[in-house]
């Protein structure tokens, strides 16, 4: 068996063209969707994830903002200018660039973002949300990740789903949104015993871990459903993920690539978030 690919780039091209329809409609309304990006340092990566951001939400037709600050602005500071793009009705989403510098409080930071300009979906009234079922904004990664098994028409009802990972950003929502859609859920992590014991009855399993091969061939059910989250560089520095691709494609039923594959749809799902937060803002029908 050779699994079948699912093609982040394609699934998320149609989702950045329904974007742009859904935007189109509200720029008719007298509404254009504003997403700020507030970049502070200069690490590579991060500068390379802000380009894309920026470049997805012109090219779908949003208002973007671009703020890039040196390293050495203070918290003070970052916290005023959210302050400022809080009370912008132009601006309806807002999204500071991870990681911060050290002197920076990350947690602090994110506090700071209003709920409902929280399009990264990192806010502790966002997670409040997910955990309890209500509206509010998804994670862009894990909710890019159920848009996937959703397009392949896959459900997760009494399915066995396994989560590599407890970060609050994939591994503690992903397993959220799953346990949602009514899947058996197991999140496993550093500590977890014997991890092949549990990839072996799952029938879907996300690896949001960020090591390098960290499922292989022989922990995969034939027929499972592989979601691969990794970002790593094998030993030539190509990008790869936490699966090993050309192992487990031989196994699993469905397969995600890196690159090509959760990256572009997280891209995609903060454009889907920020449409949101501006219809949220149209005046309510009578």
């Amino acid at each position: 068996m050779t699994a079948q690919l699912i093609d982040g780039n394609a699934l998320s091209a149609q989702i950045r063209a329904d974007v742009a329809r859904r935007t189109r409609a509200l720029k008719e309304r007298g509404l254009t969707p504003g997403l700020a990006v507030i970049l502070v340092g200069e690490d590579p990566a991060s500068q390379v994830y802000v380009r894309h951001k920026v470049k997805d939400s012109e090219e779908s037709g949003l208002h973007s903002v671009l703020d890039r600050h040196p390293a050495s602005l203070s918290e003070a500071a970052l916290l005023a200018r959210i302050a400022q793009l809080n009370a912008d009705p132009a601006i309806h989403g807002i999204l500071v660039q991870l990681p911060l510098p050290r002197h920076i409080d990350a947690n602090k930071v994110i506090a700071a973002i209003a709920p409902t300009k929280d399009v990264d979906g990192f806010h502790v009234a966002s997670a409040g949300a997910l955990m309890v079922g209500q509206p509010g904004f998804w994670p862009c990664t894990p909710y890019g990740c159920m848009k996937m098994l959703e397009s392949i028409g896959y459900d997760l009802r009494g399915k066995n789903a396994v989560v590599l990972g407890r970060s609050n950003i994939v591994g503690k929502p992903m397993a959220m949104m799953l346990l949602q859609k009514n899947a058996t859920v197991t999140i496993c992590h550093s500590a977890t015993p014997d991890l092949r014991s549990h990839t072996l009855r799952a029938d879907v399993i996300v690896a949001a871990v960020g090591k390098r091969n960290i499922l292989t061939a022989d922990m995969v059910k034939p027929g499972a459903v592989v979601i691969d989250v990794g970002m790593n560089r094998n030993d030539e520095g190509k990008l790869c993920g936490d699966v090993d691709f050309p192992g487990v494609r031989e196994v699993a039923g469905w397969i995600t690539p890196v690159p090509g594959g959760v990256g572009p749809m997280t891209r995609a799902m903060l454009l889907v978030n920020t449409l949101e937060a501006a219809e949220r803002c149209l005046p309510k029908p009578q």
